[in-house]
């Protein structure tokens, strides 16, 4: 009599701690855009780069058009940014920079005036190469005043590891997780050096020595992070046409538009 009173108490005690639990979560209704495009994104790459970063661009073009399924948001790409004005541009919450940054003065002006009011930007690998001849001193600033430095050769998998788990772009990511074949660029100085750098992922020191033909022994190497100043986020993968078999990775992609899109000066369109 005693165990079965024990037992029925113990079950009453569980269904208290459940009811309780239950009462304390908050259960958001699901939220359909129907017709609504909730934002617009634009595309911008290059066809007059390596064959491996001009891969990559196309690959991009195919997987943030296969996002757009069902009208979420309007897609746009873009060679250039010389045919917009500033007034077209800042219709888009965000600019996908896939294999380039701007070149000319005019498409530097733009993106600086677009940058500076708000404008959002996800950015991979080659769109932050810079090095002496580049000469934009604001964007050398923006990207966090790293020159190229080196980078590993030939692309390989290599296991990356998160400085920050609880951020919005890497909170549902594993801690650790090994990505498909690219190179990395190395900078100097290092990101993590500026105090408006925010470092999301890096290179797992278990890599070292990286590489068979270029060699890369040891230092920092940030691979995800943003500056704080901007509503920006750099991805330092992004070359060749296998960066998008992989799901986490992918995920960590969708994650940065997403928390990029988010951030938008009028408004989360999530929200809508």
């Amino acid at each position: 009599m005693k165990t079965l009173k024990r037992i029925i108490a113990s079950a009453l005690l569980l269904l208290a701690v459940c009811a309780s639990a239950s009462a304390q979560v908050t259960v958001r209704p699901a939220n359909y855009a129907g017709s609504l495009v909730r934002f617009k994104a634009l595309l911008y790459y290059t066809e007059h780069a390596e064959e491996a970063h001009v891969d990559f661009a196309h690959q991009t073009v195919d997987f943030f058009k296969k996002l757009t399924i069902g009208n979420g948001f309007e897609l746009d790409t873009t060679t250039s940014l010389a045919g917009y004005t500033y007034e077209q541009l800042k219709e888009y919450s965000v600019i996908i920079s896939a294999n380039a940054s701007p070149s000319s003065q005019k498409e530097r002006k733009l993106f600086e005036k677009y940058m500076e009011n708000g404008g959002g930007w996800v950015g991979f690998h080659a769109s932050a190469y810079n090095d002496k001849n580049t000469n934009w001193p604001w964007f050398l600033e923006f990207i966090g005043r790293g020159v190229f430095k080196c980078n590993n050769w030939p692309p390989q998998p290599a296991l990356l590891e998160l400085d920050v788990t609880s951020h919005p772009v890497t909170k549902n990511l594993p801690a650790e997780f090994v990505c498909p074949a690219s190179e990395y660029y190395q900078w100097s100085p290092e990101p993590r050096q500026n105090e408006n750098i925010e470092v999301l992922v890096s290179l797992s020191q278990k890599n070292y020595p990286i590489g068979l033909k270029d060699i890369v022994y040891g230092e920092d190497w940030p691979i995800v992070w943003t500056n704080k100043n901007y509503r920006m986020i750099y991805l330092n993968m992004g070359h060749g046409d296998e960066e998008y078999i992989d799901a986490t990775q992918n995920l960590l992609f969708i994650n940065a538009f997403r928390w990029i899109v988010s951030r938008d000066p009028n408004g989360n369109p999530f929200d809508k």
